[in-house]
């Protein structure tokens, strides 16, 4: 077999360093920006090399869509048919074969290979790519490659970082050499024009200060007087994007105009394809942080740099996912500004002085540090990896996440009470091989036992994705009419349940562009329901291996009433932490630890407003919200989490009615009074 590498890639000049490197060290480091090549060539030079002989090179990506085109260009340039020498596998498709000696995978195949291979075995190569971002799934690789690569002399391990200090990882792989690869990138020059005050004064003498989306027109207008081509502006969210969008609008008309396009991950495939679509017209994108690292938008000439991002950030101590706006890292801007400057000579203006800049940490948070630790702690309670405190994470988590984390799967039953490290219980086994949020696995174990598994299977998949019902900010009115068919007021679960058997129906009595034509005209997501049936299928297939029994078939059908109580008790054997007691004066619900919460106003209980709800999601934004909720009966927490209560006594007091003494009883869950 020939092996050509294309000579205008940059990591093709360093071909011979990069294998002698390889040839020398058991890990490698490789540091390059976008367009060097590295993704692509870097598999194809360890075969080259003979590797992938005695066990496949394993080549892991981030995200599913990178992993599927890594592949297909991998095979395309090496002349083979996919699937054969070179295969992918991700969440729902296994594209690889025993002949297949490159295989691209997410991080979350690799971990979950590593319940049956413990050493890797199937592997004489492991590239993990972009191992810059930090993710939680490649940290936890990354640990376990380093106490690996002991047992396994003859594994080859190559590591490729944007330049964002891959100095880290040579020093945590005991000074692995790191070989830079320059990325095809012409010179971008940075501006700062913090918000500050204007140049005039109001009416009454008092200075005006510019507001961010002022801001944002300014610096529009400016770039359009200098250059051709278009425009990426980085906000925070989806609300800061309209505000903008309407600023931008009058000065979008004519024939000097712009298109204003919207990107962020709430829209629906064809909106967010709208930015890869060619056009005749300069486009001013406006985008959250998806477009910082995982789209790249093409064409982009100039870059308008707000300075913040909403970051996901897990309280520890009020076990609530946080949203807050957050001022970006260093690495962030640069990786921002990086986004133009492909084609041609680009310039960025950040909306900020240079010295708040060079007063920002130099680099984002790693996701370990910021999100709920409990699938983690799980899975390395399943492969026996020891305490948490002691593993050789890159950055040690904080070890009042790792209580959080060990406190959540004590609630669900997954680890002994107090053992340290911890250690399964036979839920807990269980729930390490079922691949999603240990609540939602704990949901389907107990509707396994309720016999109530299709529905919960069809619930718990729908919310491990994204919401399929989309509503697109021109039609919001029309789609919420169209959804509103399927909304159970007592409960968000059975709405999904409803819209499950809908599309069950519907897709049994037309052909599948009929349905794919059906789906678009009622706001629903046609790739979100395909994931949706494809993920419930695989669910299905993984609760039948651990024994759960179920009937055949395609999910949920039509026939017979689903028992709504069953349902609800099985939800909340994963949700205890998450109930509400109504508080009637604040308008809000108590739920656990104090916390207060408010139903999310898309839920169908917005206006009900039930006595007890529990919440499958809650999440601080402007205010702490439950999303997905439902109405419950506060006796099932009381036998559900039996061992989780607390029960306190009023003093004695004699009463003549029963002619005895009596003492009232108030029972709490987390502090949620069930019984007073």
């Amino acid at each position: 077999m020939t092996i050509q590498f294309p000579p205008d890639l940059p990591v093709s000049n360093r071909r011979e360093d990069i294998e002698a490197a390889i040839r020398q060290h058991q890990v490698v480091i490789i540091a390059g920006e976008t367009g060097s090549g590295k993704t692509t060539q870097l598999p194809k030079i360890c075969l080259a090399m003979g590797r992938g002989s005695k066990g496949m090179i394993g080549h892991t990506q981030p995200r599913r869509i990178a992993a599927r085109s890594v592949a297909e260009r991998i095979a395309e340039e090496l002349n083979c048919e996919l699937g054969e020498l070179v295969g992918y596998q991700v969440r729902f498709t296994d594209r690889s074969t025993k002949s297949s000696r490159v295989k691209v995978m997410t991080d979350g195949i690799l971990l979950a290979e590593l319940q049956h291979d413990r050493d890797l075995r199937k592997y004489d190569t492991i590239i993990i790519d972009e191992a810059h971002e930090r993710s939680l799934n490649i940290d936890f690789l990354l640990g376990y490659l380093k106490q690996l690569l002991p047992r396994r002399p003859d594994l080859k391990v190559i590591i490729t970082s944007a330049t964002i200090d891959p100095e880290r990882f040579a020093e945590y792989f005991s000074g692995a050499p790191i070989l830079s690869v320059s990325g095809r990138t012409f010179p971008v020059e940075i501006r700062y024009r913090p918000l500050g005050r204007h140049q005039y004064d109001d009416d009454e003498g008092e200075p005006v200060i510019r507001d961010q989306t002022e801001a944002i027109e300014d610096a529009v207008v400016e770039l359009c007087a200098e250059l051709e081509g278009d425009i990426l502006v980085f906000l925070p969210g989806e609300r800061e994007i309209r505000d903008a969008a309407e600023a931008l609008a009058h000065r979008a008309k004519g024939p000097e105009g712009f298109d204003v396009v919207p990107l962020y991950s709430r829209l629906s495939a064809r909106e967010q394809h709208r930015v890869f679509e060619s056009h005749g017209r300069r486009r001013v994108v406006l985008a959250t942080n998806v477009a910082e690292t995982s789209l790249t938008v093409p064409g982009i000439m100039a870059v308008v740099d707000t300075g913040v991002a909403r970051i996901s950030r897990y309280s520890a101590r009020s076990k609530v996912q946080r949203l807050p706006v957050e001022a970006i890292s260093q690495a962030s801007a640069s990786q921002r500004s990086g986004r133009c400057g492909r084609l041609a000579p680009g310039i960025a203006i950040r909306l900020y002085s240079e010295e708040d800049f060079l007063g920002r940490p130099e680099f984002t948070d790693p996701e370990i540090l910021r999100t709920s630790l409990a699938s983690v702690i799980l899975q390395m309670a399943s492969l026996r990896l020891g305490a948490v405190s002691d593993f050789a994470f890159l950055d040690a988590p904080d070890s009042r996440a790792i209580t959080a984390g060990v406190q959540l799967l004590e609630e669900l039953g997954a680890i002994k009470p107090g053992s340290r490290p911890p250690r399964l219980t036979a839920v807990g086994h269980k729930l390490a091989r079922i691949p999603m949020d240990p609540r939602m696995g704990r949901m389907l174990l107990e509707a396994s036992r309720l016999g109530c598994l299709p529905e919960v299977l069809v619930i718990t998949s729908a919310l491990s994705i994204q919401d399929p019902r989309e509503r697109p900010a021109d039609q919001q009115q029309r789609a919420d009419q169209f959804h509103a068919r399927f909304a159970d007021q007592r409960s968000d679960f059975m709405s999904l349940l409803n819209l499950w058997r809908y599309l069950i129906d519907k897709q049994s009595s037309m052909g599948s562009s009929a349905f794919r034509r059906m789906c678009r005209e009622e706001h629903l997501n046609h790739l979100r329901v395909r994931e949706w049936q494809e993920f419930e299928s695989q669910l299905r297939q993984i609760c039948r291996q651990l024994g759960m029994k179920l009937p055949r078939g395609k999910g949920v059908q039509l026939s017979g009433t689903p028992d709504e109580d069953l349902i609800h008790k099985a939800l909340l054997s994963g949700l205890l932490s998450h109930l509400g007691l109504r508080d009637p004066d604040r308008r809000d619900y108590l739920g656990g630890r104090g916390a207060r919460f408010a139903i999310f106003p898309g839920s169908a209980l917005a206006k009900r407003q039930p006595q007890f709800v529990m919440a499958a999601e809650l999440v601080d934004t402007s205010r702490l919200w439950g999303r997905q909720n439902a109405a419950i009966d506060p006796a099932w927490a009381e036998e559900l989490g039996a061992n989780l209560l607390k029960r306190s006594y009023s003093e004695p007091h004699w009463s003549r009615k029963k002619e005895s003494a009596q003492a009232l009883e108030r029972v709490t869950l987390y502090g949620v009074p069930l019984v007073a």
